[in-house]
């Protein structure tokens, strides 16, 4: 009877401890659901955030392309503007050159004539000093004086108004040089307004793009330099891409393929991939030097993204060999550091 008391108290006690432990249980399933529905929220905000930048952005590069191309028309309206001004003032300085001409012609033809006249009048005037000591002088003699004495005026006259149309023509010459001038001084500060455009919407550009590639940890940004290492594309002595860095370059891809869509036509940009290896000689029937190891990684690299759809005609590939290293030393840290592809976007 006393052991069965015993085994009775037994079986009642295990109870709070299985009730304890599945309360236990319980309690860390609904922690760990909360946390995974908080880190599910959490990277649903910043997804969400970082699809807004990249719409902004698109927004934003859409609007440059549409001032960018109105620019391109004005500039285009002033350059034919200011060509025919130029060929207005081309044919203004021949004629002008033409009639200064003939009116020096005239103007010296006149000069003799009236250097004659006057002569001629100098003679008539010592011919009436002589004439003056007689009773009278001969109506045809009165007549001829008359005549030279009207040739005279007349003569003046003509030379008073060819040296007033000189005047005038060379007025009209100045006003037509401050006038090309002027427009030239137009079409000049718009270029530069319109290059100053281009500069800040590149530079907005790099900024964005180098924004939206920070948060990939494989991808090193050095000014406008894109640095991904080697061992992330390639395996040691290889030029073919493996499976995790075509995953990168894919990345890359999806990011170069929506802002191009927005880059105008007209604006000569270009990807440069460049190859670069660490100091250690290679030298194999595939590879002699580190000159084609670098050349063929890029040039695998600027495929790959051809085959993803990246412009061709957009892209460069260029091997450098370990000739331009990034890290002194021969130390593993910087041997990894120099082995790398660089991806730039610049002016052609």
């Amino acid at each position: 009877m006393i052991g069965s008391r015993r085994r009775s108290r037994s079986t009642t006690n295990v109870w709070p401890g299985y009730v304890d432990a599945l309360s236990a249980l319980l309690m860390l399933v609904i922690f760990m659901l909360l946390v995974y529905v908080v880190s599910q929220l959490f990277l649903s905000q910043t997804l969400s955030d970082r699809n807004s930048e990249l719409a902004q952005l698109n927004l934003r590069l859409s609007e440059l392309s549409q001032l960018l191309g109105l620019e391109q028309d004005t500039t285009a309206a002033l350059e034919q503007q200011m060509l025919m001004v130029q060929n207005s003032f081309s044919d203004s300085l021949a004629e002008n050159e033409d009639l200064q001409q003939r009116l020096e012609a005239s103007r010296d033809q006149l000069m003799r004539q009236t250097a004659d006249a006057e002569a001629r009048a100098e003679s008539l005037a010592s011919m009436n000093q002589d004439l003056d000591n007689k009773d009278e002088l001969s109506n045809s003699q009165q007549n001829m004086i008359m005549r030279l004495s009207n040739q005279i005026a007349s003569l003046q006259n003509q030379l008073r108004q060819i040296t007033t149309a000189l005047r005038l023509q060379k007025e009209m010459t100045v006003d037509k040089e401050d006038e090309l001038e002027s427009v030239s001084r137009r079409l000049n500060t718009l270029l530069a307004e319109r290059i100053n455009q281009l500069e800040q919407y590149q530079s907005e550009f790099f900024a964005r793009l180098r924004n939206i590639l920070a948060a990939n940890e494989n991808i090193r940004i050095v000014g406008d330099r894109f640095l991904l290492p080697s061992e992330l594309l390639f395996a040691s002595g290889s030029a073919l891409l493996g499976a995790e860095g075509k995953r990168e370059l894919d990345k890359l891809a999806g990011v170069l393929l929506d802002v191009v869509e927005t880059i105008p036509a007209d604006l000569e940009w270009i990807l440069r991939i460049d190859g670069h290896t660490d100091r250690i000689p290679i030298n194999t029937p595939q590879f002699p030097s580190n000159w084609e190891l670098s050349t063929a990684r890029a040039v695998a690299v600027v495929r790959y993204l051809a085959d993803q759809s990246v412009p061709q005609n957009r892209m460069v590939a260029a091997g450098f060999g370990e000739f331009f290293p990034v890290a002194d030393g021969t130390t593993p840290e910087a041997l990894q550091e120099n082995r790398r592809i660089e991806i730039k976007l610049t002016d052609r």
